[in-house]
């Protein structure tokens, strides 16, 4: 069986394998989303091909759209020629479901690729026609949250955006300098509406993307470069949105054992790529079966019906106290918890670890326990609900091939609203923080994760941190106290909050030795209520 648009007209092939194909007419939808483009998406890796592409294939099933996605990918454009141009723009979704099934769909709602380099001349004036059509609604993104950047971490314009900045909307060449060129052909064009919707995994996302792109205007406007009426339309609501969202859905790396079965079916081509920029991809996408997409219903062009295919629209409030739910209490706090102790306890897999009672157990309090007492409901999520969710199906699927080392990478800039902010809530609404027990034994088992040794004794390699070259020399050096002292990390200086001396306690408890954190976990977590 060949992914391409020859191949899957073989649906007998594919169908007996189990294979779910696009029920619409491609061509057709082909055709008429390069005559009337309404939805535009950068970024082409996995969560956007197992989450966005699986949602509008579900509206064009079903005839509710009639129009398909384009992607633009303007930081790996190996993705594109690799993956999706060899295979038609078609790609195989897996979805591991915890019960050991799988759902095996070939998705293509996608009907166009294109590089977003300026290189690539045919493909950026086909950009540019699509931001100068009456018809394009949407630019959606994952780009990641670093993907936003305009600044470096000292509160500098990056080198390249302020070349763009002096270089014009003609000639920019960074990835949102020249998204912010393909809005200004849009204001140029008459001002059209549209929305741009991040839905990167990130708080105020919309605010995010706003900033980014309306730093280009600004300064493209005060160097001449631009019309000065170009801030102005950036900034009215009427015409140009930046909606806020919440995201949620696990597309680890491509797996062995999903290339295996796919090669077993006898797909061709089934292999995985590591581009040059360490992106993993593959024809296929593996994902977990839960997801969820919240977005502020801002559209001033109009927008699929997205919610059709179980996306929750609503407003800019219920958007956030949903991100404050997942990444406070349901969802980040206990992932960066089995990613501490994983990584200490030599786990390899984060389902592996919820066979673990101890490690379970430690999540369990953390969210039912210590989280759901100050949790921010936002009401159209239940948060217990999506606790149950998280432990008993999610975090526990054996087939969802997701590390803790993955998990673990830059816990320094996690921690402070993952926990940081449980602590603050305690505070705000007059509970004893005192109360907490296992949420400083995460920050104690974080600074002893730093040595990089794992509680059998053995060195094992540190997840990547921005941090680690300021942190390890004050661990090698036993100085732990000007580390929890560190509003920046925590979200509040551990000794004011009440909570350093019992995060001493327990940092040295797992410091005394082989076993020491094994020891210590199963010591606390034990006289511990759910």
């Amino acid at each position: 069986m060949k992914l391409d648009k020859n191949g899957i007209t073989d649906k007998t092939a594919w169908e007996e394998k189990g294979y779910a194909l696009p029920a619409f007419d491609r061509e057709t939808v082909t055709e008429k989303t390069k005559n009337t483009p309404r939805w535009i998406h950068f970024g082409a890796g996995n969560i956007f091909r197992a989450f966005h592409a699986k949602l509008a294939q579900s509206l064009l099933n079903e005839g509710t759209m009639d129009t398909g996605i384009i992607v633009a990918e303007g930081f790996d454009t190996e993705i594109i020629e690799k993956i999706y141009k060899p295979h038609d723009d078609l790609s195989v979704l897996v979805t591991l479901k915890g019960d050991g099934s799988v759902e095996k769909t070939v998705v293509g709602s996608v009907v166009e690729s294109l590089y977003l380099d300026r290189k690539n001349v045919d493909d950026f004036k086909r950009l540019e026609d699509c931001f100068a059509a009456d018809t394009l609604q949407i630019a959606t993104f994952t780009i990641t949250e670093k993907g936003y950047s305009i600044n470096d971490a000292k509160g500098e314009v990056l080198p390249g955006i302020k070349a763009d900045y002096e270089a014009g909307p003609e000639n920019a060449e960074s990835y949102l300098g020249k998204v912010a060129a393909l809005m200004y052909h849009r204001f140029v064009s008459g001002k059209k509406p549209i929305a741009l919707v991040s839905t990167d995994n990130c708080s105020h996302n919309g605010d995010k993307l706003y900033d980014a792109i309306y730093s280009f205007a600004e300064n493209w406007v005060k160097n001449g470069k631009a019309e000065k009426g170009f801030t102005a339309y950036l900034s009215d609501k009427e015409k140009v949105s930046f909606p806020w969202s919440m995201i949620d859905k696990i597309t680890p790396r491509p797996d062995e054992n999903v290339k295996a079965l796919l090669q077993k079916d006898g797909l061709e081509d089934a292999y995985p790529v590591i581009t040059e920029k360490k992106t993993y991809i593959a024809p296929f996408v593996n994902a977990e079966e839960c997801e969820y997409l919240v977005i502020e219903d801002a559209f001033p062009n109009g927008r699929p019906a997205l919610e059709k295919a179980g996306v929750l629209f609503t407003d800019r409030e219920t958007v956030e106290k949903v991100e404050r739910m997942k990444v406070c209490t349901c969802l980040n706090p206990l992932h960066t918890s089995l990613a501490v102790f994983g990584c200490l306890l030599g786990y390899k897999k984060i389902s592996d670890e919820m066979q673990d009672e101890t490690l379970k157990k430690m999540v369990e309090i953390i969210g039912y326990r210590e989280g759901l007492p100050v949790v921010t409901d936002p009401l159209v999520i239940d948060p217990k609900d999506f606790i149950d969710t998280v432990i008993n199906h999610r975090l526990p699927n054996p087939f969802m091939p997701d590390t803790p080392q993955r998990i673990a990478t830059d816990t320094s800039q996690k921690l402070a609203i993952r926990f940081g902010e449980t602590v603050k809530n305690y505070k705000n609404a007059g509970l004893d923080v005192g109360e907490l027990k296992l949420i400083p034994l995460v920050f104690a088992g974080w600074l002893r994760y730093l040595s990089g040794v794992d509680d059998s004794g053995n060195a094992f390699e540190l997840s990547p941190d921005p941090l680690l070259s300021e942190l390890l020399p004050l661990i090698k050096n036993g100085d732990v106290e000007r580390i929890i002292s560190n509003e920046k990390i925590f979200g509040t200086d551990l000794y004011e909050a009440g909570l350093a001396d019992k995060v001493l306690a327990y940092y040295e408890e797992l410091n005394k030795g082989p076993g020491a954190v094994r020891a210590t976990l199963e010591k606390y977590v034990a006289d511990q209520a759910v």
